[in-house]
């Protein structure tokens, strides 16, 4: 096992569980007004769009091996997204905007949402859609750590971009499902401990996956490249359910919301043309010194 890898996934897991604690005490001490909350939506949205096209997709093809490799790596992404899609369909959790700016504007066009979704979704329902959720963005983030090995020097910028996609949208999820037991009326006990649970679940499974992948000797092979093509297509389907719904809302903030994304994607970029220097720069300094 590469333990330079092992304890860069170790610093980013405390990091993930620090952040997600803080965003369900965020929770309990008030909702962020609509605008703040749809201009971070769009930040984080666009990154995460941006890490699933320029990390996970990229480092999938390269680990796939054989012919049709692109539409290997296209139907695993596709069945990412529609399982993504279908947890969004039965149980609806993706909702992170509480704020009673949502609530009237939601209210206004006859949808389902704003304030009363929280007292109508079932919480466990919720629970288990944000877990399916939190358990996949474990699993991409302790299976592409098994990439860095091969770069060598490259180790820890391999998992940048997806570490950081789940930091900055872990707050958003723990905000959501606690600000929906705090109006639901549950107490700050039951809210503590939900917020500690969800918080430890996104990295226990990376260190799982970063381990058994090890373990079953998949490192080297080709399922390493499906299982990145099918977190591509789940990071995919959760950055366009935060932009999606709000596009139609928002036209009062538009161009707000606009440069958020496109921040968001340009950060993801960056972070590709990084990551591409310093591997690409390590191997041609080992082929000059051959």
């Amino acid at each position: 096992m590469d333990t330079n890898a092992l304890l860069v996934l170790s610093a980013y897991s405390a990091a993930i569980f620090a952040a997600s604690l803080l965003g369900g005490k965020l929770a309990a001490l008030g909702t962020m007004t609509h605008t703040r909350t749809q201009i971070v939506m769009s930040l984080v949205a666009g990154f995460i769009l941006g890490v699933a096209m320029f990390h996970l997709l990229p480092h999938s093809l390269e680990r796939i091996s054989g012919t049709g490799i692109v539409e290997k790596a296209v139907g695993w992404m596709v069945l990412g997204m529609v399982l993504m899609i279908f947890l969004l369909r039965i149980f609806h959790f993706h909702q992170h905007d509480f704020s009673s700016e949502a609530s009237d504007l939601y209210d206004d066009d006859d949808h389902d949402h704003g304030h009363s979704v929280v007292h109508s979704r079932s919480l466990f329902g919720v629970a288990i859609g944000l877990g399916v959720h939190t358990v996949t963005e474990g699993i991409a983030l302790g299976t592409i750590m098994q990439v860095g090995p091969s770069h060598e020097d490259g180790v820890a910028l391999a998992g940048l971009g997806v570490f950081l996609a789940i930091l900055l949208h872990k707050p958003l999820d723990a905000y959501s499902i606690i600000g929906m037991m705090k109006s639901a009326g549950h107490s700050q006990r039951a809210r503590t401990w939900t917020n500690v649970g969800f918080a430890i679940l996104c990295p226990v499974v990376a260190i799982a996956s970063f381990g058994g992948v090890e373990l079953l000797g998949l490192a080297g092979g080709a399922t390493v490249g499906y299982v990145l093509a099918f977190a591509a297509g789940a990071f995919l389907c959760i950055a366009l359910s935060d932009l999606l719904p709000e596009i139609h809302f928002h036209s009062h903030d538009r161009g707000k919301l606009i440069v958020s994304l496109l921040v968001g994607i340009g950060l993801a970029y960056a972070l590709y043309y990084a990551e591409s220097s310093a591997i690409h720069g390590h191997g041609m300094e080992t082929h000059e010194g051959h």
